[in-house]
């Protein structure tokens, strides 16, 4: 990737301008490519690092880059509680990266700080295909950020959006990839916390990537019982509800629920306010996927049914048994779409392990 497109210039001025007007007409212009039209226009130079203008061509939002010690911060892909993520070139690697800046008005919040912190020890710690990589955390000038594997292709929660329902095969390999994740973050005695649509981000490749360990806790850490019910009410555990024990079920509860969102286009459980909503989780009985959307498999339907029991002890009792079920359900869909047979074909096809 070329990097000589952040490139200042000097507008020419009008030819009718001289002495101190033709000095004030000069106006620094940055040269930077739209990534929206893939168009290179030129912005103001005086513009504030990080803040944005139209591209003339296409109206998209164009970011004024910022220079963070190697690091050209591009254009922002996403926000939390935490900071802002950015898309950012390494200069010195040639390769693209997300940045993570820390809000500024946290920086004196030593809880904040630490949660901050947390999250990239918690990230790092880990070696997996489907977590996002941390390359570093730093400081300058004040500003602490977190650079870590770009995944800039959306998350699971933009999907749901835009698609209303994902293709089961689709819910399936993200299920069997986040719950080796997660097992992987077991294996370190690390519990998530926080599982959702919006924590799980899809790369270039479209591989999932789980993210977000602001929450994470070793297994055996001892909770402060005034911090109160972490997570996000549509796919929290009913054990956290009721103050119980949190454990790596708890988890593997919030992916069942993520994924039964995915599935059918729902989350799990509706009402009408927050209170009503977690009280559902410990009392609502669960409707299963395949009798929200009935062309569900019914494998697939039983194994979310399973993971989203209310009791943790009726759920899989590992990660492994999780996936297995779901490879399970995979197996079976894509023995079922190979058998079918197509249109106007009369005769139908070999199962594949009789060939």
């Amino acid at each position: 990737m070329s990097e000589a497109s952040n490139t200042p210039i000097l507008e020419r001025p009008d030819s009718q301008q001289s002495g101190e007007n033709h000095l004030a007409s000069k106006k620094t212009l940055i040269m930077v490519t739209c990534e929206a039209c893939n168009t290179k226009v030129f912005i103001p130079g005086d513009l504030a690092p990080l803040s944005s203008v139209s591209c003339t061509k296409c109206g998209h939002e164009i970011m004024m880059p910022m220079r963070l010690r190697q690091f050209d911060l591009r254009s922002e892909v996403g926000k939390g509680g935490m900071g802002k993520v950015y898309r950012a070139y390494d200069t010195v690697l040639d390769r693209l990266v997300a940045v993570k800046l820390m809000r500024p008005s946290l920086a004196a919040d030593e809880k904040a700080l630490d949660n901050f912190y947390r999250e990239a020890r918690a990230a790092a710690s880990l070696n997996h295909t489907n977590i996002v990589h941390i390359y570093t955390y730093d400081e300058l000038d004040g500003q602490r950020y977190l650079v870590m594997e770009l995944a800039d292709r959306g998350s699971l929660d933009v999907r749901i959006e835009r698609q209303h329902r994902l293709p089961e095969l689709d819910v399936l390999d993200i299920g069997i990839k986040i719950a080796s994740a997660l097992d992987l973050a077991l294996k370190h005695n690390l519990l998530h916390r926080d599982i959702k649509p919006g924590n799980i981000l899809f790369n270039a490749d479209n591989e999932p990537k789980l993210v977000d360990f602001g929450l994470a806790r070793r297994v055996d850490a001892v909770l402060d019982p005034e911090e109160g019910t972490w997570g996000t009410p549509y796919y929290v555990a009913p054990e956290k509800v009721l103050r119980q024990k949190e454990t790596f079920l708890s988890d593997m509860y919030s992916l069942g629920g993520t994924l039964y969102h995915a599935l059918t286009g729902h989350v799990p459980f509706e009402a009408p306010t927050v209170e009503e909503l977690v009280a559902a989780h410990v009392h609502t009985p669960l409707t299963a996927p395949n009798l929200v959307v009935p062309e569900i498999t019914a494998p697939t339907s039983e194994a979310l049914a399973k993971v989203m029991a209310k009791r943790p002890e009726d759920r899989f009792l590992s990660y492994d048994q999780f996936r297995m079920a779901l490879e399970a359900a995979r197996s079976l869909l894509l023995v079922q779409r190979y058998n079918q047979p197509s249109p106007g074909d009369s005769k139908t096809k070999t199962s594949w392990w009789k060939r």
